[in-house]
């Protein structure tokens, strides 16, 4: 497959650039891949739209302060935030906290990474730095972190949101909630998973009045979800690592569903690639999955998602889907391609541009089943 299969024009007044005043008011595309028919409808109508006996799954992972300013070391000037400390400033180097491999190490995207080569420090104030310890793959640096004080309480002062290059403000105070769930609790991710964001806490109470269960898995957010697709065939865009864990509720509530005939609802591609992902790693493990109508499909536990889902996926887990809207050409728009089918999905982001649906992070949803 091509990768210009998977384009479309976007006018850009229809990237959203801040939320609605209220989560639960964005707009939802109700895509029903059977008919191949499309509906207008608004988020808050989920509850009653639902059948009610759906076991919906979120990603209850937290986004960090993960963009970092700061300057270079050398030998001339004083660095900020250290006092008696002299060094060299530079531009400004911008730090974006992508996976964290240690409790003082991370991968990192390093602009302009170029010009910052293993060993350099970076002072990004108030006491804390980076070492370039080393590179990896993607254009990656591995940095260690050091602070004066307590290293997360300073990551907090000095990080920004990490709100994506298609946002074109300076993060807001506001960001540092509204670019959050209200399932973060746990992780250190570098991007929201954006389905996540409509919801309301008024609303999960309405779905588990309507009978519908709710469980939860972590996907920490990196490169593997943003990272764009550089390769003109599809199939050999190369995905970055994502780790994850399932909970033992979680992977049994999913057995549950399954033996009882009841529709997984993943909420946003991550929580689809957790669930493939495991999914796929324990039908090569075990052969025949749920042969014996245990329901079992995955296990839980800590693991890493290296599932490219594209078209001619067999999804074991997920019968249906709400998601935000994706950047051509991404890799998330591929798998939701994979989802729903690419000429329907295409043609459902026609309607959704020409009616004025808000697009991307904090845009409006679909949901496809």
């Amino acid at each position: 497959m091509k990768l210009s299969d998977f384009d479309y024009a976007l006018p850009a007044e229809r990237i959203a650039d801040a939320p609605l005043v209220e989560r639960d008011a964005s707009r939802m595309l109700v895509v029903d891949r059977c008919a191949g028919t499309w509906e207008d409808a608004v988020f808050r109508e989920l509850p009653e739209r639902l059948r009610g006996n759906e076991l919906i799954v979120v990603n209850n992972t937290r986004v960090i302060p993960a963009r970092l300013f700061g300057r270079r070391a050398g030998v001339h000037a004083e660095a900020p935030g250290r006092q008696g400390r002299r060094g060299f400033l530079e531009a400004t180097i911008e730090v974006l906290l992508v996976k964290r491999l240690g409790p003082d190490r991370w991968e990192a995207l390093v602009r302009p990474g170029r010009k910052i080569r293993t060993g350099e420090r970076i002072f990004f104030g108030e006491g804390l730095e980076a070492e370039v310890v080393g590179r990896g793959d993607y254009g990656l640096r591995e940095v260690r972190l050091t602070s004066e004080g307590n290293l997360e309480e300073a990551i907090e002062r000095v990080g920004h949101v990490p709100l994506p290059p298609y946002i074109h403000r300076t993060d807001r105070p506001s960001d540092r909630e509204r670019y959050q769930t209200i399932f973060a609790r746990t992780g250190t991710a570098a991007a929201a998973p954006t389905a996540g964001l409509h919801f309301t806490p008024k609303l999960v109470e309405r779905l588990r009045e309507r009978g519908v269960e709710l469980a939860e898995l972590t996907l920490e957010v990196g490169l593997g979800t943003f990272q764009p697709i550089h390769t003109e065939q599809v199939e050999e865009h190369q995905i970055h690592r994502e780790p994850y864990e399932i909970p033992q509720a979680t992977a049994d509530a999913i057995a549950r569903a399954r033996r009882e005939g009841r529709p997984v609802l993943a909420i946003g591609t991550t929580v689809v690639r957790a669930l493939e992902d495991a999914a796929l790693k324990f039908e090569r493990a075990h052969g025949a999955v749920a042969a014996d109508g245990s329901g079992e499909v995955l296990a839980p536990g800590r693991a890493e998602a290296d599932i490219y889902i594209y078209p001619g996926h067999r999804f074991r887990v997920v019968d249906e889907l709400l998601t935000n809207f994706h950047l051509p050409r991404s890799s998330l728009l591929v798998m939701v391609s994979a989802f729903a089918g690419r000429e329907l999905l295409l043609q459902a982001y026609g309607h959704a541009i020409r009616e004025g649906y808000r697009f991307y992070s904090y845009g409006d949803c679909m949901w496809i089943r």
